[in-house]
C-alpha cells in the first residue's frame, strides 16, 4: 500500500480520526465521543491510541504515514502549534498541541490548524474548490469561521487567526450578544448558537409552528437538526428563521467578496444541510448587495467533501 495521511478532527462533541490517501480518498475512520470529559493530555493520548488502532487495522506502521494533521475548533498560534483558546473544551489555553501529539510519533510530521483552515484546504485540493486559485471556505455550524486560499496558499494572517468571519460585525445596532462579548457579530445573528434566541423572537413576533410554542420552547433541543426537520415539513417558523439567517450570512459573503474578490466561495458546516432554498437565499442576498459591482461571476457553492473535518485535517500535510 502507498503511504497514507492521517487526519484528526477534534471537536467539542466528536473526535474523528481517519486514514486518507494523498488524493483525498478516505481509507478508514473511527469516531468517538469519550474525549469530552478528559484533560488535554488525556485527549492527546486518545488521539495517539486511535491513530495506532487504525494503523494496526490496516496492517500499517508509523513509517507508512506521510504525516498527521489535526483540525480543531480552537484558535491556534500556527507557527508553533499552540492553542490560544478553545471554546468547546476546557483547559486548553496555551497547550502545545503539536508538540504533545508529535512526542507520540517522533518520526512523523504533525501539523495543527483550526478546523476552518483545514476544511478550506481539503475543499481546495479535493472538493468544491478544485480548479480555483483563490477561494474562501465558510463553515456555518455551531459557530461561523472561514479559511482563505489566496494564490493557491492558505492565508493565516500575522498570528494564524485570519478568517474569523463569524466575529465580523454585520449589524452594529443589534442587541444580540456574541460569545466573544461584542454585539451584532455574524455568529450572534446566524449560527447554531443563535437558533434558540431567534426562534423565541419569531414566536413573540407571531410566527406559528407545528413543532414548538413559547410554552414548550425550553423543553426542546433547538439546533440545526430541529430547523432542518421543520423546513422539510414546511413549518412557517423554521422557514422564516432560515430566511433570516440566509440574509445575514449573505452579508458575510458579500463582505468576503469586497475584501478578497475570490474566484469562488464554498459554504460548509451543519447548517448547510438546510437545503437548496437556504443556499439560494444566501446567493440572492449577495446579488442584492453587490449589484453591478460584481463584474464577473463569483460562484457560491456548497462544500462537497463527505468527511470534511478528517480529510481537511489530513490535507494540512499536503500544504506546500
Amino acid at each position: 500500500m502507498a503511504r497514507v495521511l492521517c487526519g484528526v478532527d477534534l471537536g467539542g462533541t466528536k473526535l474523528g480520526i481517519g486514514l486518507v490517501g494523498p488524493d483525498g480518498h478516505m481509507l478508514d475512520q473511527a469516531i468517538s465521543r469519550d474525549h469530552v470529559s478528559l484533560e488535554p493530555e488525556g485527549i492527546v493520548e486518545a488521539m495517539a491510541e486511535g491513530i495506532r488502532g487504525l494503523l494496526r487495522k490496516q496492517g500499517l506502521v508509523e513509517a507508512d504515514l506521510l504525516g498527521i494533521g489535526v483540525g480543531t475548533a480552537g484558535h491556534l498560534r500556527h507557527r508553533d502549534g499552540v492553542v490560544i483558546t478553545m471554546s468547546n473544551l476546557e483547559g486548553w489555553k496555551g497547550f502545545p498541541l503539536r508538540a504533545r501529539l508529535g512526542s507520540h510519533f517522533p518520526s512523523t510530521k504533525v501539523a495543527v490548524d483550526n478546523d476552518a483552515n483545514a476544511q478550506a484546504l481539503g475543499e481546495y485540493l479535493h472538493g468544491a474548490g478544485s480548479g480555483s486559485s483563490s477561494m474562501v471556505f465558510m463553515t456555518i455550524s455551531t459557530q461561523i469561521g472561514a479559511g482563505i486560499i489566496l494564490d493557491g496558499r492558505l492565508f493565516r494572517g500575522q498570528t494564524g487567526s485570519a478568517g474569523e468571519i463569524g466575529h465580523t460585525i454585520v449589524d452594529p445596532n443589534s442587541d444580540l450578544l456574541c460569545p466573544c462579548g461584542n454585539h451584532g457579530c455574524l455568529i450572534a445573528l446566524a449560527s447554531g448558537v443563535a437558533i434558540p434566541g431567534a426562534l423565541r423572537r419569531l414566536l413573540l413576533a407571531g410566527y406559528s409552528s407545528q413543532f414548538v410554542d413559547l410554552a414548550t420552547l425550553g423543553e426542546k433541543r433547538l439546533d440545526g437538526e430541529f430547523v432542518a426537520r421543520g423546513l422539510e415539513a414546511g413549518d412557517p417558523l423554521c422557514r422564516e428563521l432560515a430566511a433570516d439567517f440566509a440574509r445575514s450570512i449573505g452579508i458575510g459573503v458579500y463582505n468576503i467578496f469586497q475584501v478578497f474578490n475570490p474566484e469562488r466561495v464554498v459554504l460548509g458546516g451543519g447548517l448547510m444541510n438546510w437545503g437548496d432554498a437556504f443556499l439560494e437565499g444566501i446567493r440572492e442576498r449577495v446579488r442584492e448587495l453587490a449589484r453591478d459591482m460584481m463584474s464577473e461571476e463569483m460562484p457560491i457553492v456548497a462544500a462537497s467533501l463527505e468527511a470534511p473535518g478528517i480529510v481537511g485535517a489530513a490535507s494540512l500535510i499536503l500544504e506546500a
